[in-house]
């Protein structure tokens, strides 16, 4: 073997580091070698690996090397899990694993076939109910999460888990409760895969130093109902829910508090510092996760506090492409947006003031991590409490636009439809107000145009509705940004949305 795969080690235990081990840096390739596999590691634990990210056709593991090669479906689904691992340690049953690509660009030997066909195709059929191949079959299936807290030496809040875990996709709702004196959550995502790379890269690890362990398994639910928004259960898509009997009213300032003497927080929970992990997966930093939960655990007065302003830093952007008016038109799915300001110094980068503080959060929790114009873009809350415009007479070629009297806001009338029909970035857009003369041709040509490809389109019974279902998400939030608001002709004009449904 070692002569046909010449990454292999030859001496160290574990698979560790030696001077016959060659770790060289191979040329991208759609088989990935992963080194230092813990000893009990089993084939499916490796190849859930990859599942995210894309089929996987082969595997094969080395036990006594502690070594495996998996071989993706395609050379970009292996680009994207190594790019992917770079950045968020790999962890088979809490201990780390090193990934790279391989020097072959297939797997063809006997022992690969004969080992692992039965594997892969076990996992495509669930032959076996409640064995390891059914868990990664689940793994991949849920959106939810179940969410336990070992060792809670410091309060854990629904926004700390909300900051944490939206670095790995849209959070849609988090329902917490205690459970045979445990504390718990559940936490949905808007997909599975994003719920599969956050349970790899967070489960047994611990938030903050040496206490507050994640335990993370997926649920049987595949949705959540959440009834009231406040300090227990949120859905960030329905906004307008209310707070419940006895329960204070969802308030997003509590989960970014900030005293005036911000410097002393930490030292108000004596070393509530994030464990180094929880760090590098950039979801928090130490100030404003001690803050949550301080203020959480009402140890911190939050009299004088700044609190969280309607303001978003957006960072990431094309900034070739992207106009104050392209932001305002996507921001303005879940939120009426008051200002924008592309930075002058940094056209990468924008300030965009909300009308309410809610509506900052729920944009954040929708738009980070999505693409726009090619690329990701990161949205976090800003210090800022409003964007100031150009000073009387300062020309800043157009980079800051004010929409405060714009009459294209969704959500300026109260009781408005538009409350009950937010939704996360997908690939179905819903359209409204459409003419009576216009055809599916029409509209099917006009998605088109926008650089996209129209997989299917559905009306609604009286033809003023419908529904058009682009290729990638990406491509409907490029499609909404250029035809919202699209004049169809006899000053009607279109409305677009992303939807829940698909065709």
């Amino acid at each position: 073997l070692i002569s046909i795969f010449p990454e292999i080690s030859d001496g160290a235990p574990n698979g560790g580091d030696s001077k016959k081990l060659r770790v060289e840096e191979a040329p991208p390739s759609r088989v990935i070698h992963i080194r230092k596999l813990p000893n009990e590691a089993s084939e499916a634990e490796v190849i859930a690996l990859g599942l995210p990210f894309g089929k996987v056709t082969n595997i094969l593991t080395l036990k006594g090397k502690n070594q495996a090669f998996l071989e993706m479906g395609t050379e970009e689904a292996a680009v994207t899990m190594v790019n992917y691992y770079s950045k968020v340690t790999p962890l088979i049953r809490n201990i780390q694993v090193f990934i790279q690509y391989s020097n072959h660009k297939e797997l063809k030997t006997d022992a690969a076939n004969q080992r692992t066909q039965a594997v892969l195709q076990a996992v495509s059929a669930a032959q076996s109910p409640g064995s390891e191949v059914q868990e990664v079959l689940a793994a991949v299936s849920s959106p939810v999460l179940r969410i336990i807290i070992d060792n809670m030496f410091y309060p854990v809040t629904l926004d700390v888990l909300q900051q944490i875990f939206s670095k790995f996709g849209t959070v849609m709702k988090i329902i917490t409760f205690t459970k045979n004196n445990q504390f718990q959550a559940l936490l949905q995502f808007s997909d599975p895969v994003s719920a599969q790379q956050a349970k790899l890269a967070l489960d047994g690890q611990n938030i903050y130093n040496s206490c507050c362990t994640l335990r993370i398994d997926f649920s049987k639910l595949v949705n959540l109902n959440v009834k009231y928004n406040n300090d227990k259960s949120r859905d960030y898509t329905r906004p307008e829910l209310p707070a419940g009997d006895g329960q204070p009213s969802f308030d997003p300032t509590v989960a970014v508090a900030f005293s005036k003497d911000s410097s002393s927080l930490l030292g108000k929970i004596p070393g509530a510092r994030l464990s180094s992990t929880i760090s590098s997966v950039g979801a928090l930093n130490p100030l404003s996760a001690a803050a949550a939960a301080a203020a959480a655990a009402g140890r911190v007065a939050l009299t004088g506090q700044t609190g969280s302003s309607g303001v978003l830093l957006v960072s990431n952007l094309n900034e070739e492409m992207v106009t104050p008016q392209s932001l305002f038109t996507l921001f303005g799915v879940y939120g009426d947006v008051q200002r924008v300001k592309i930075l002058y110094n940094k056209k990468d980068s924008a300030l965009i003031q909300m009308s309410e503080s809610n509506q900052a959060q729920l944009a954040m929790s929708h738009l980070n991590g999505q693409k726009m114009y090619g690329k990701i873009i990161r949205v976090t809350l800003s210090k800022h409490q409003t964007v100031a415009l150009p000073r009387d007479g300062l020309d800043d070629q157009g980079l800051t636009k004010d929409f405060a009297n714009s009459p294209l806001h969704r959500f300026k009338k109260p009781g408005s439809k538009n409350f009950q029909n937010i939704f996360p970035p997908s690939a179905t857009l819903h359209l409204s107000n459409i003419p009576q003369d216009v055809t599916e041709d029409d509209l099917r040509l006009l998605f088109s145009n926008t650089g996209g490809t129209v997989k299917a389109f559905k009306f609604f019974q009286d033809r003023k509705m419908a529904l058009i279902q682009m290729s990638t998400v990406e491509e409907a939030i490029q499609a909404l940004i250029d035809l919202h608001n699209y004049n169809m002709g006899g000053n009607q004009h279109l409305r677009v949305s992303f939807s829940k449904s698909t065709i």
